[in-house]
């Protein structure tokens, strides 16, 4: 398959008129998937009505078909044609922070979406991008789009074109380049189907944002214990994993270099995950900032680029510090502790 890439100028005015995003909505609604650029990472777009266009996304991917997706739309009027309710709570998140980077969890109507997108749940994540491409393209065909991550399942999220590119080339219709993302993580997926919200993933919108505006937010016990149950069937599944072993160090940064120097003297090519702060404090074949730990916005923007770039430099092993898990920390954190396969070494 010949993979078009249509390069859009994200600044322009009327980016629903333009041909580029006009020839990709036409792919979508002939049910093909295209990339499309998010604030927080690229997606694989397909009609989420349409199982022949669910299945290429999770052909293309190679994603576990009980991995439900996360349903894309440009207006809250859209909800009515497959939500079944929305709660008091919902409606106030959705009128604070959408678009933004916030998946909320409705109960479903039944027979509109594609039950392969929704992997025969009876609930549906919902969200609302804060991309101008994304929503010129999602206004632009008119469908609600589902839309995963638009990289090879288990693999680092593409945060560039380019990255999409790299997993996919060959597998899809097209990319529409909006130029690099900007959140860096995935949106928080949060459940409003309970009594109380719960959070079944970490992400751009933080608890505390969260419960700023509604109150008392619970957290998905399967975030903190590995042995519970995730109410997210997708978070039991490894993901961001650069292809060389990654180990998360709890400890001082001197200890960090020690077990960095242990796998040096056995031969091996040592990658080090560190921030702008810290860079010059360690020897290594590969020492990769990953932002500023001052501002961990800056972290989480840079964290995907950073694990693909380890495997550009063909290293056999990764030690990684960590971060608080607070603020958008937690939700490097998670995306950290899920590449690592929870591989934690403390001093």
């Amino acid at each position: 398959m010949n993979t078009k890439v249509w390069k859009v100028d994200k600044y322009v005015d009327n980016l629903e008129s333009n041909p580029h995003i006009v020839d990709a909505a036409h792919f979508l609604k002939e049910n093909e998937v295209v990339a499309m650029p998010t604030e927080t990472v690229y997606g694989l777009a397909g009609n989420a009505e349409n199982d022949e266009a669910v299945a290429k996304i999770f052909a293309a991917k190679g994603r576990p078909a009980d991995n439900p997706l996360i349903i894309h739309i440009a207006e809250q009027e859209q909800l009515n044609r497959f939500v079944a309710e929305v709660p008091e709570k919902a409606a106030i998140l959705m009128d604070k922070f959408w678009p933004g980077p916030l998946t909320i969890i409705f109960k479903m109507k039944e027979g509109v979406l594609s039950e392969k997108a929704t992997a025969g749940l009876t609930t549906v994540g919902v969200r609302m991008p804060d991309h101008p491409v994304a929503l010129a393209l999602l206004r632009t065909c008119g469908l609600p789009i589902a839309a995963p991550s638009a990289n090879s399942s288990g693999k680092p999220s593409p945060t560039t074109a380019g990255h999409v590119l790299d997993d996919l080339e060959g597998k899809i219709a097209g990319v529409v380049d909006g130029g690099p993302t900007g959140v860096g993580v995935e949106s928080t997926v949060i459940d409003c189907t309970e009594t109380f919200p719960v959070i079944l993933r970490p992400g751009g919108v933080t608890k505390e944002q969260l419960e700023a505006v509604i109150g008392e937010v619970h957290i998905d016990p399967a975030l903190k214990n590995e042995a519970a149950k995730p109410k997210a069937p997708g978070m039991k599944y490894r993901h961001y994993a650069p292809n060389a072993p990654l180990y998360l160090v709890s400890g001082t940064r001197e200890f960090l270099q020690r077990l960095v120097a242990e796998k040096r003297a056995e031969g091996l090519r040592v990658g080090v995950l560190t921030t702008e702060e810290h860079a010059d404090e360690y020897e290594a074949e590969v020492v990769l900032t990953c932002g500023r730990r001052a501002e961990l916005e800056t972290v989480a923007a840079a964290l995907y680029d950073v694990l693909r770039r380890f495997n550009e430099q063909q290293v056999d092993v990764i030690f990684s510090e960590m971060f608080p898990y607070e603020g958008v920390g937690y939700a490097i954190m998670n995306r950290l502790e899920k590449a690592a396969g929870n591989k934690v070494i403390k001093e």
